[in-house]
């Protein structure tokens, strides 16, 4: 059984992540600020730090060894060299949690080599010096180009589940069953998902397997937007209100001018297969219905 490392882990799919691990018998510790309480109990050890703050990361992990670092609260590529630092020595691989947004322009089937991290140019710079998708782009790089141990960098895209805190697909479905307006940039573009499930599967696959670089982790198949609307209208038995133009409030979160999904077929040839778009979302969707009868 290994001994690992979750910065991060009390919230979404990093949560699933740890019941995986310590189902299966692992040592387990979560490293987080200590501002939201965990189920975990006794299952693991917990680590009250501010991972943003090196010399206190650097100090709560003296003494420590690890088979697997999970690093699902990476942010910038400060908080990436740091980690690079800190951990060199100390683990045999480390798990980073990316995202689709590292991928510079919009497209369909997107794939790991469209963004290159292994030559991409490194600004220094701390999270709030970037937005959310350059933040990643730009730690990206830094573990591939300067971790002195095997990185996997884990391209999710938007993660659904019941328990998103986010409550992106939440939102459309109430707001159809309420009769507001849901607005969009373009009802034909298509976008890649993921469930919270099949995330923290593929980070745990990620962890255990022989695979380093990036990956991306996404259901195969796709939904434009209009057939989402058209799966939420069936599941509340109501018309949806859509709009091309709207404000901030009545804006989707998944309002986006092009399609933009990314192929899995690195991972499926890795061994890894999520479920298919299909076999989950409409029964999604149909659950969070339930919940507003």
């Amino acid at each position: 059984m290994g001994k690992i490392l979750v910065l991060g882990g009390t919230r979404f799919f990093g949560k699933k992540l740890v019941e995986l691990l310590v189902e299966e018998g692992h040592e387990v510790s979560i490293a987080t600020r200590g501002n939201s309480p965990h189920p975990f109990g006794s299952r693991v050890k917990r680590i009250v730090v501010d991972r943003t703050d090196k010399e206190a990361l650097q100090k709560a992990m003296q003494n420590t060894q690890w088979d697997i670092v999970y690093d699902n609260i990476c942010f910038s590529p400060n908080e990436a060299m740091a980690a690079c630092d800190i951990f060199e020595g100390k683990t045999k691989k480390y798990i980073f949690t990316s995202t689709m947004s590292t991928y510079i322009d919009l497209g369909a089937e997107l794939k790991e080599e469209e963004f290159d991290p292994y030559h991409y140019s490194i600004v220094a710079g701390e999270s709030n010096d970037f937005s959310y998708g350059e933040g990643k782009r730009q730690a990206e790089p830094v573990f591939c180009q300067k971790a002195q141990f095997p990185v996997v960098a884990v391209r999710f895209p938007i993660v659904l589940g019941e328990d998103d805190y986010t409550k992106r697909l939440h939102f459309h479905v109430e707001r159809v069953a309420q009769g507001k307006v849901i607005s969009f940039l373009n009802m034909d573009a298509k976008m890649s998902y993921i469930l919270s499930d099949d995330a923290a599967t593929f980070l745990r696959f990620a962890g255990f397997s022989n695979i380093d670089g990036p990956y991306n982790a996404t259901s195969p198949g796709t939904y434009s937007m209009k057939e989402l609307i058209n799966l939420i209208e069936q599941s509340v038995e109501k018309g949806a209100k859509i709009a091309l133009v709207g404000d901030e409030k009545s804006r989707s979160p998944f309002a986006v001018p092009n399609d933009w999904y990314m192929s899995s077929e690195k991972a499926e040839k890795a061994g890894f297969q999520c479920q298919p778009l299909q076999g989950w979302l409409p029964m999604l969707i149909q659950k969070l219905a339930n919940k507003l009868q």
